[in-house]
């Protein structure tokens, strides 16, 4: 039985003194599509953040690719980051710089040197989201939908083996929601693991998986019925 890719035990989440969510316990195993759901407010930014190094975990023991989220030093958060792809709702794409160049400079931030490996591997993960044509454009010069597939495009590069998306739909249309979701599905079929905060519930419906939900400072699983 492999090893979980990230796992919460009786884990308590802050943010400065406030206690957010008490009491957590999550296991995601690889291949996992997994929702987290709940109102804003709830705390599933503040759970997001503290995966990802942005909150220290104070209380209860953290697992996630490897890193004891508990002992996690600063010097160690980049590394972690590499291990991960995270996707944000307002796609932080760099605006003075060509999709290229947004990817390349993340892969040059994250270690890699050679020039020929670079295109190649913007080339790979740009071609997985239908974007291949559109590096040499600008952010401003693309729609919101194209902004957010570049963007789990840039989370791909170094191949992570969790993908982080921080209400990813959250800014789109439902059309553009629903064709973000397909890229998505389409990047889990592959066998990338997804842990995707949103608040759309009628991607839930019409894409249904695992759900952990955050309300009253706990993050339970919630049972789906079936029609």
């Amino acid at each position: 039985m492999s090893k979980p890719i990230l796992q919460l035990k009786d884990a308590s989440i802050y943010q400065g003194e406030n206690l957010i969510l008490s009491n957590v316990n999550v296991e995601i195993n690889k291949g996992e599509f997994v929702y987290l759901i709940g109102k804003t407010g709830t705390g599933k930014s503040s759970f997001m953040k503290t995966l990802y190094g942005d909150l220290p975990l104070t209380k209860g023991e953290g697992h996630i690719v490897d890193y004891n989220l508990k002992s996690l030093q600063e010097k160690d958060i980049p590394f972690l980051r590499r291990k991960l792809g995270v996707v944000f709702q307002d796609f932080k794409l760099l605006i003075d710089r060509t999709i290229n160049d947004n990817l390349l400079f993340v892969l040059k931030a994250t270690g890699w040197k050679d020039k020929t490996k670079m295109d190649t591997r913007v080339e790979e993960v740009l071609t997985k989201v239908d974007m291949k044509t559109k590096g040499f454009k600008f952010p401003h010069e693309l729609s919101g939908g194209e902004q957010q597939r570049v963007a789990i495009a840039r989370a791909l590069l170094n191949n992570p083996e969790l993908i982080l998306a921080d209400e990813p739909t959250g800014n789109l249309d439902p059309q553009t929601s629903l064709e973000v979701m397909e890229v998505l599905n389409e990047i889990n079929k592959n066998g990338n693991t997804i842990l995707m905060a949103t608040h759309d519930y009628a991607l839930l419906l019409k894409y249904p998986s695992k759900t952990l939900k955050c309300d009253e400072n706990k993050v339970f699983e919630v049972v789906q019925r079936k029609n």
